[in-house]
This record gives C-alpha cells, structure tokens and sequence, in this order.
C-alpha cells in the first residue's frame, strides 16, 4: 500500500450516461487495469459485435475476477493519481446504487456527476444530486460526457452546464463547488489530457481536477466501527467476519463487541489482500477473527466495535429524512425497510415531529399529520428488531439510511439521536 492520502470516490447520475465506461477509462488511464486485460475484453468485445465497450467489459470482468477473493469487497475498484488513492464506491450500474451511497457502505467524500451531452438531466440525475447534497458530499466534478456523439459543440456543452446549474441551485448545491468538463468517456477526451476536440474549453482534465479536490478529515480518532457484511467459516481460522472498516482501528489483541448481537471476544487474526497484518485503518476491507464467536453468533448487520465503546443499539432514534418518491403520504405507523450500513430493518416511524423548509432549514410546521415527496422532516423511529445505528454527529459512518419500500428508494436520511436499548 502506497503512503498517498486516500479518498472515497462516488460516481454518479444516471445509468445510461456512461458511469462504467468512465470507470474502465479512469482505472485504463491510471494504469490500474494491464493492458493485456484491456486487450483480452476488447478481443471479446469484437467477437460479440461489441467493439468499443471494451471499457465497460472491464468493469464486469474485473468485478467477476475479484469475486474470487473473499475479503475483496467487489464494489470498490481503485486507481491513484498524483496525490491521492481513489477507492470508487460501487460500481456503477450496480443495482443498488442509491441504497449503497446512502448506507455508508460507501461513504464518499466527494463526487463525479456524470451527464450525457446528448441528453441531458435525467430523473436519476435529479436524485444523485439530491442525495448527494443530503449526504454532505462537499464538491462536485461535472463530466458532461458523451460529447463525441454531438460533434463536440461548444453550445450544447453551455446547455447542458445551464440545465445543471438550475438542478444544484433547486437543491441548495453551492455551484461555485461544481466544476464542469466536457468529456468523452469512449473517446478519452479531457480525462487524462486536454483534447483537441474542445479547443474551447481551457480548464482541468479529468484527473487533474480529481487530483485538486481538498483532502478528507480521516475518521480514525473516532472509535472502532466495522459494519459487517458477511460471515465466512474458514478451513484452518474458524469464523471469519468480513467487513469495512469505517472509524478507529483495528488491533491484534483488541477486545471486540458485536452490536446488536452482543457477544465479544479478542481479535486473534486480521488479513487484508490475502496477507496478514497486525492492524487495519478505515477504509479497509478486512477479513478477521475473534476468539470463541462461532459462525452463528453473529451475523451481517452486526458492527464490530471495542468492547469499551461498544456500538449504539437504538431502542428508537430521532432522524432527519428527505422523502424523494412516495406513492402517497407517509403519516406515523409507516413501516419501510431501513437500510443502515450493511444491517436492513424493517422500522416503524412513530412520530413525525416537524416538516423542514428544505430551501432555508428552518422549522416550517410542529407535528405534521403527513408528509410527502420533496418533504424534509425529522421523524421518531422504532426499529422492530436490534439495529445498531450512531448519531450522524459523532460517527457520520454511521449515522446515515435509507429507507425502501416498493422496490423503491422512499427517502434518505440521518441519524440525530439514539435512544438506546
């Protein structure tokens, strides 16, 4: 592992725009896939009348690669730049996109919006942003891609930079944060080096502007916060939990808690990439063991924290939701699914304390009857089995939901108190 500054990379906007041939040009251009792959999925690509989507090709290949090692958490591809190490939170067109970005099973720092020349805003467009904002991602890099297919017009560049700035200004967005590059993902213009396609346009590739984002305050003087997202058993080790680390540290020799499951132990092994270490840092995709917990002691959903300073369980816990889609109306006794972390629980709102002004924040009515879309509201919950949540202050890792129903991404919230068990 270099000693580069680290950072967690959201790529967002909407599926048909080009997020996974972004990604594979991203992971090709910093020398992150060998060419030899690169020319092994375009072969393939060519046989199935797909030439040119060697880049995506990479994406799905790369992802199947990697499901062979265990404590590889196939969502993340990384690449460095000058200054930074890049894990990319979820692949794109990874199903779940939305879920994944709230639940801090990917807690981005900061983000590349994504948005087609030739098309423009789009629905999931409109909702990336909205959460992104909700989620406090601070800056945003807009590659208006696809710029190859409208002839690399200057004009339609300006329409579509107009369009977006209207949809950030809608969600409290501060544009001056928001820069804006006309790219081409298939092509390669403006991601590694200015194109000659866009003699127009003078400003930042790609990479130079990813390589200019401020750098993140690290989570470690937090406590120990491991979300957990399977449970393996091992020939030779025993039961090996396998999860991110999202604050603290992790130590050989730690005593460890596992909320809301409550059972504890020493941790006896850790191992990252298929190698031992003695201690693991946020960020980290680990695999570990803890003396006497048996595979069905815990389970995913569980967070692994000191036995000292063990995980929040909330008997209730107040929030702060924004509803982005919902048929009708949410009125207390509503009970969606919540997505928290890597923990999924059904939860019943039970009370709907005040609905917001999104635009000013300010208090706009005491004890609502209902609320519905475009709302923000803050809101008592009641998790109808163990949940292990923390307020969005403390540990913002783990202080962040969704909540799903229908199949759907109802709302996204934060966590502003726990009430514990």
């Amino acid at each position: 592992m270099s000693d580069k500054r680290h950072q967690n990379l959201a790529i967002i906007g909407h599926v048909d725009h080009g997020k996974s041939t972004l990604v594979g040009r991203l992971l090709y251009e910093t020398g992150s896939v060998p060419e030899h792959v690169i020319e092994q999925h375009r072969e393939e690509a060519e046989e199935k009348g797909k030439g040119g989507f060697e880049f995506a090709y990479v994406m799905d290949n790369l992802a199947e690669e990697r499901e062979r090692g265990v404590t590889i958490d196939i969502a993340h591809q990384e690449f460095s730049t000058d200054e930074y190490e890049f894990t990319i939170v979820d692949c794109p067109g990874h199903r779940d996109f939305v879920k994944n970005m709230i639940t801090g099973a990917s807690q981005a720092d900061n983000a590349v919006l994504v948005v087609a020349a030739d098309d423009g805003v789009a629905p999931q467009t409109q909702e990336h942003v909205f959460l992104a904002r909700t989620l406090g991602i601070d800056e945003l890099i807009i590659g208006i891609n696809k710029m190859d297919v409208v002839d690399y017009k200057e004009d339609t560049f300006d329409e579509v930079v107009e369009e977006v700035n209207q949809l950030l200004k809608q969600v409290q967005f501060q544009t001056d944060d928001a820069s804006f590059i006309p790219i081409s993902a298939f092509e390669g213009d403006n991601i590694a080096e200015a194109s000659d396609e866009t003699p127009w346009y003078d400003g930042e590739t790609l990479l130079e502007a990813l390589n200019a984002l401020p750098e993140p305050e690290p989570p470690t003087d937090a406590p120990l916060r491991l979300p957990i997202q399977d449970v393996y058993t091992i020939s030779g080790i025993g039961t090996v939990p396998v999860g991110r680390i999202e604050t603290g540290v992790m130590n050989i020799g730690d005593n460890v808690s596992f909320q809301p499951s409550d059972v504890g132990g020493e941790v006896k092994t850790i191992e990252m990439h298929h190698e031992e270490v003695p201690k693991a840092e946020p960020g980290d995709n680990v695999g570990f063991n803890v003396r006497g917990i048996g595979k069905d002691d815990i389970r995913r959903g569980d967070v692994c924290g000191p036995a000292d300073e063990p995980p929040s369980v909330a008997e209730t816990f107040q929030a702060q939701i924004v509803v982005m889609q919902h048929p009708s109306v949410i009125t207390a006794g509503y009970t969606p699914v919540f997505h928290a972390h890597t923990a999924q629980v059904a939860c019943t709102v039970e009370s709907i304390d005040k609905k917001m002004d999104p635009a000013s924040g300010e208090v706009a009515e005491e004890n609502p009857d209902f609320i519905q879309s475009g709302d923000a509201a803050v809101v008592t919950i009641r998790p109808q089995k163990p949940l292990s949540i923390e307020p969005s202050s403390e540990i913002p890792e783990l202080g962040s939901f969704a909540i799903r129903d229908m199949g759907q991404t109802i709302a996204a919230g934060k966590v502003l108190s726990v009430d514990d068990k």
